[in-house]
């Protein structure tokens, strides 16, 4: 049985990262903070009973109730509201921080889904399979969404897409 004292050094060591995700599903600092913290209560009201399903990791747990808190909070009528501050135009000797900025503005602008399964995929390197497992779909669902995607990505990039090609290759 897991106890407060595991379920603090679990949320200290794990709330940057899960913050991190949330902030890339959601592109609000202040909203990914407010997902991490509902993950966070759930995974605490959960907390005995999570390691005796088998012994899954509590990030992938949290993880998967992250992702699911965010794609419920996308689901109210609220959530459609974005505060953003338009961003200059980028200049010709673009920096990798406005590299990093045009691809997080493009991921935003796709469906949760779709940013989810980019997320899992690419940015955390998992398998088609996890990442199924993690979602809760198919792995044909994951592979199919991810295609689409990634074409919706290039297609919002246009010419900026050269810029990324460049700085990955450097890089």
């Amino acid at each position: 049985m897991r106890g407060e004292p595991e379920f603090i050094a679990f949320a200290e060591a794990n709330v940057v990262r899960l913050r991190q995700i949330a902030y890339l599903m959601c592109r609000d600092w202040h909203l990914a903070q407010d997902l991490t913290q509902s993950t966070l209560t759930k995974m605490y009201v959960a907390w005995n009973r999570i390691g005796r399903k088998g012994p899954e990791d509590p990030f992938h747990y949290a993880r998967k109730v992250l992702l699911n808190t965010v794609l419920d909070h996308r689901r109210l009528r609220s959530s459609t509201e974005v505060a953003t501050e338009r961003l200059p135009d980028r200049t010709a000797d673009s920096d990798p921080t406005a590299v990093r900025l045009t691809l997080l503005e493009a991921l935003g602008q796709l469906a949760p889904r779709d940013r989810a399964i980019l997320l899992l995929r690419y940015w955390e390197d998992h398998s088609v399979e996890t990442t199924a497992e993690i979602l809760s779909v198919s792995p044909s669902v994951v592979k199919s969404q991810s295609m689409r995607a990634l074409a919706t990505l290039r297609a919002q990039l246009g010419a900026d897409r050269e810029l990324l090609l460049e700085d990955s290759r450097a890089g």
